[in-house]
């Protein structure tokens, strides 16, 4: 989602996939039209955090978020992989050398009776010169081990804001 000063914040509601779109669902049933998205990043003393709120999910229900390198698109696999501050050689990453919360911003969030969820992440390290391009909502926690960290293939996204070095600046994934 930038090494500035200031916070970046992107708020998006999920639709469908179309050109332009800022957030797109391709599992209504977990991520329904209409849902909301807000994410903020902010860098500060080499450091990052991330902030993610959701409203209008399936209450009661377990989703992974992670960041991910590139911005939504009509598929799920558009975005490409998680944002890896050490990029593992191999993709898609399993190896959890490289697939871990300190290496990849892990927002694993669960919703509560209304829909709503929020979930932090703060890494040691800024996205600098390799801005990511979309926070990505898949449809369990994260899972480490012999599939690393893993979600579901059809996932739901929100391009982030992205700017000059750090994170988020609106861009589509």
């Amino acid at each position: 989602m930038l090494a500035l000063l200031t916070a970046a914040v992107l708020t998006a509601t999920f639709q469908p996939y179309h050109p332009g779109a800022d957030a797109v669902t391709h599992v209504p049933e977990r991520v329904p039209v209409g849902a909301r998205a807000s994410v903020m990043s902010l860098p500060v003393g080499g450091r990052t955090a991330v902030v993610l709120l959701v409203t209008g999910l399936r209450p009661g229900s377990h989703y992974g978020a992670h960041v991910h390198v590139r911005p939504c698109g009509p598929r799920p696999a558009d975005s490409g992989p998680h944002f890896q501050h050490v990029p593992d050689p191999v993709q898609p990453s399993v190896d959890p050398a490289y697939a871990n919360p300190r290496n990849e911003v892990w927002l694993d969030l669960t919703t509560d009776a209304a829909g709503t969820g929020i979930a932090s992440s703060v890494v040691d390290w800024t996205f600098a010169d390799r801005p990511a391009a979309s926070v990505v909502l898949h449809e369990h926690h994260t899972q480490v081990g012999g599939s690393a960290a893993r979600g579901w293939p059809a996932s739901d996204s929100a391009d982030t804001p992205r700017g000059p070095p750090s994170l988020y600046k609106r861009r589509r994934r």
